[in-house]
């Protein structure tokens, strides 16, 4: 690492991770270390997308997106708290988990993986995924992340239901960005349980009378994080133990970001990670 003029906290040789979204740093959002939902359309620019910084060996990035990468945590940890583990970490904060609660998942892709292990670490009594993925939901089992993980179909509610004693889950996280993945993360949460939507895209329909409103559940959005929680993620990160890197499958040099690109939209891996060279 090398830092130009005017830089007050890092500098020559530190180890950093890259919030990926660089914002105006004025505006409320970003005052609030959300500069994912920076308000201006001249300043808000994303790493790698509406400016340079992916792909690449290098990128010239401003101090203030930079979080402290501990020497405990490896590079490929760290690519991933910024939107991944932080996305989730997010997500659960807003949602709550402790050691009463059985959770459930839908989609086990890299945010999905991610939400099972840090679920793991706040103590959940329960954890259940749900994906269409053979191998995601092998390797989520495989790493300890999921206690029960079930094939996506039309009869995951009442399974949910019977492995909660017929109540249903206390928190659900939907990582799927599925219509009926998201349907069965609402009905398969219990009364007055907790729901957060992470997945991009897609739509949903449910019936706000039963699956809402007469059950007292809680629906909540979350996208991405803030630098503060990013940089709390990172300590608890160290003092848990828990590295990020265990979830990637595969590792692909820069001449084959392709290749990498091919197998990520397969689904038939963990997380895929694109390095200098490939290791």
């Amino acid at each position: 690492m090398k830092a130009g003029p005017g830089c007050r906290r890092f500098g020559v040789g530190g180890r950093v991770i890259v919030y990926h979204i660089s914002g105006c740093g004025v505006c409320n959002d970003c005052r609030r270390g959300y500069m994912i939902s920076c308000t201006s359309e001249r300043y808000r620019r994303a790493y790698g997308w509406q400016r340079d910084g992916g792909m690449a060996e290098y990128l010239l990035a401003e101090e203030k997106d930079l979080i402290h990468l501990p020497d405990s945590l490896t590079y490929l940890d760290g690519a991933q708290v910024a939107c991944g583990f932080g996305t989730v970490y997010e997500a659960l904060e807003k949602i709550g988990i402790d050691g009463s609660h059985a959770v459930l998942i839908t989609g086990l892709g890299p945010v999905g993986l991610a939400a099972g292990a840090l679920c793991r670490k706040l103590g959940a009594e329960k954890i259940i995924g749900i994906d269409i993925s053979d191998e995601r939901r092998d390797i989520a089992l495989r790493l300890g992340l999921c206690d029960v993980v079930l094939a996506a179909g039309p009869e995951n509610v009442h399974e949910v239901r019977n492995l909660t004693s017929g109540n249903g889950v206390e928190r659900a996280v939907d990582c799927s960005g599925n219509a009926d993945a998201r349907a069965i993360a609402i009905r398969a949460t219990r009364k007055w349980g907790k729901m957060v939507m992470v997945g991009e895209g897609g739509t949903v329909a449910f019936n706000p009378s039963p699956d809402i409103i007469h059950e007292q559940k809680t629906i909540f959005g979350s996208w991405v994080t803030s630098t503060w929680l990013m940089e709390e993620l990172v300590e608890r990160l160290v003092r848990w133990n828990l590295h990020p890197e265990d979830i990637v499958t595969h590792r692909f040099s820069l001449d084959q970001v392709s290749d990498a690109y091919q197998l990520m939209a397969s689904g038939r891996c963990g997380k895929v990670a694109v390095c200098p060279t490939a290791e």
